[in-house]
């Protein structure tokens, strides 16, 4: 993102509230205090938003037998519906969700999105070739402005439009929700300088890792992203976002609220007994 310096003069108060928002980590000092408050009033945002809800929730069994992973319920609300509802509590109502096994039970319960209150648009991934291919199937659908992905088995505590703000400030083809954890070998190992992501692993073998930040699967990227990917790429994990890594194109947001990949029985019992719904 090219930057022009310029000297400004502001008033006691207004110093202050830049202040208050230097944390040393995402906001460093105060010209990129300045720089990212004036970026959430100014800069596009994304208003799209695509959401993997295909895969056969092996590891979920028995419960998806009958229903898909993103239906599994939480306090008597779907996975996937949660995170809708928060999405749309930010203001984010555009959706598309990429579905495949059993995704004719998801298309049933969420319907156009008007249960939700937003507008919800389907695309079928047929082969279930990985999350590449899935997210391939979307090319033409999301605009010319970067899009939130988000995967449909992940609870985050997260501010939607802090994170796609952080993007537009950064710049990169790509942003990264990570977050921290104390085994990190079975998700995808980040390390990060400063924002940007250096080195991306998924589920590293044997060793102990110097990183405890792991990729949270959740995402905003640039439509350019989509022509990356090629017809035999499987998955973003493991080709496309170490590519992007070695580039120089993707950037960690780093968020600290409660986070669930609720992908396995015991993962599963743990959002059950500690998540809660703003």
């Amino acid at each position: 993102m090219n930057r022009e310096r310029l000297t400004i003069t502001l008033a006691d108060a207004i110093l202050r509230k830049i202040d208050s928002i230097i944390d040393n980590q995402t906001i460093r000092n105060r010209s990129h205090a300045i720089e990212y408050a004036l970026g959430r009033f100014f800069l596009p945002r994304a208003t799209k938003v695509v959401v993997l809800a295909g895969g056969a929730g092996v590891h979920m069994r028995p419960l998806t037998y009958e229903m898909p992973k993103a239906l599994v319920p939480v306090h008597g609300e779907p996975l996937l519906g949660h995170t809708v509802r928060a999405l749309e509590a930010a203001g984010l109502e555009d959706m598309t969700m990429v579905i495949g096994t059993l995704g004719k039970k998801i298309r049933e319960h969420f319907g156009d999105g008007a249960p939700y209150s937003v507008q919800t648009a389907y695309v079928e991934d047929k082969k279930e070739n990985g999350t590449a291919q899935a997210l391939a199937a979307v090319r033409g659908k999301v605009g010319a402005e970067p899009f939130l992905l988000v995967y449909g088995d992940v609870l985050a505590d997260i501010d939607w439009m802090d994170f796609i703000h952080f993007h537009h400030a950064h710049g990169g083809l790509a942003t990264m929700a990570v977050t921290n954890v104390r085994e990190p070998k079975t998700w995808g190992v980040v390390a990060m300088d400063g924002t940007r992501v250096t080195r991306f692993v998924e589920k590293p073998n044997g060793g102990a890792t110097k990183s405890h930040l792991i990729n949270a699967g959740l995402y905003v990227m640039h439509p350019d992203v989509l022509a990356m990917i090629t017809p035999r790429m499987r998955s973003l994990e493991e080709e496309l976002f170490p590519t992007l890594a070695a580039k120089g194109e993707l950037h960690g947001y780093h968020f600290s609220g409660k986070w669930f990949d609720v992908s396995t029985p015991a993962v599963y019992e743990r959002a059950l007994k500690e998540w809660r719904a703003r």
